[in-house]
């Protein structure tokens, strides 16, 4: 995997205060990387020091090939960057400020307008496009920014907290636009509160917890390396009884975790005592149509994550 950006032991401090420490992580050419963590972990500065925004304190990165301490400028010109609170010139319209920005870029002077068109159209802003932004609705904005971190065609995108405030319609939109960015072989740092969100559009995620790196990986190899056996999970076509559920915890092993109207959950299982407690459910007359491993969300490692940092 070619790397996009490559950190090394990066640190940033603020007086006594050190957001970033000793941060190191390579996200792949072409990946969308979710950057997970609670309010003051770290995520913003991060993406400050992948910017050349900021300096670090300690260690090293490399962005595109280019060292964002010394070289910031040139990484600027190939990113796209969301912020969490977007701001638009909301007296321009969205094809005015998208043409100024394309200017600020440095897009030839006859491309600005195919490509400012282009971008209307993807992000559904045509219709509207030379009335004042003021007017627009939240989602529209953040489409509207999405499209401004674009209008230079980068090769990476940082995205924060690209949802915040948006309905789910409008959520749903943007989801669908990251997608597209990966199809498009961009690479996306994703910033995000939403563990969904992230389960749904990332590759891979890493957590930080006091400006720390703490976990680095996809939903799967964390959940394998923080949590016990994925949950069994056990499907009856008429809700199990009684009888059935104490066949079921009378198993060597087995012990169960959750029962709803025509189910049970079982936990901490091994394969050869799931297939003992699924033969006890049927031998005992519950009326099985489907038994199964269900994977851990991002939720619960995420919770799994911090518990173990603090």
């Amino acid at each position: 995997m070619t790397a996009a950006i490559a950190a090394d032991g990066l640190a940033r401090s603020f007086g006594p205060v050190r957001a970033v420490d000793g941060v190191s992580f390579e996200v792949g050419r072409g990946e969308v990387f979710g950057l997970l963590g609670p309010n003051g972990a770290g995520k913003t500065t991060l993406i400050r020091l992948f910017a050349g925004v900021l300096t670090p304190t300690a260690g090293s990165a490399r962005v595109l090939g280019l060292d964002p301490a010394v070289e910031g400028s040139a990484i600027r010109q190939r990113c796209g960057v969301l912020t969490e609170s977007p701001a638009v010139y909301e007296r321009l319209t969205a094809r005015q400020n998208l043409s100024f920005a394309a200017e600020v870029f440095g897009v030839p002077v006859h491309e600005v307008e195919r490509r400012v068109d282009a971008l209307l159209d993807r992000f559904s802003l045509g219709e509207r496009a030379d009335e004042p932004v003021g007017g627009f609705s939240k989602g529209m904005k953040q489409r509207l920014a999405l499209a401004r971190a674009l209008v230079h065609d980068p090769e990476l995108l940082f995205l924060d907290e690209p949802t915040a405030g948006l309905d789910p319609v409008a959520s749903r939109q943007v989801h669908e636009l990251v997608a597209g960015f990966r199809d498009e072989g961009r690479t996306v740092v994703l910033c995000t509160h939403h563990l969904v969100e992230a389960e749904d559009l990332c590759d891979r995620v890493g957590v930080l917890a006091k400006g720390q790196l703490i976990a680095l990986g996809t939903v799967r190899e964390l959940s394998d390396r923080l949590l016990a056996s994925s949950p069994v999970v056990l499907s009856f076509l008429s809700p199990p009884s009684d009888e059935v559920a104490r066949a079921v915890a009378g198993v060597a092993g087995t012990s169960i975790a959750g029962r709803s109207d025509r189910s049970l959950v079982l936990s901490a299982l091994d394969d050869e005592t799931a297939a003992r407690a699924i033969e006890a459910a049927v031998l005992s007359g519950g009326r099985l149509v489907a038994a199964g491993r269900r994977e851990h969300t991002l939720e619960e490692v995420y919770f799994a994550l911090q518990g173990e940092a603090a």
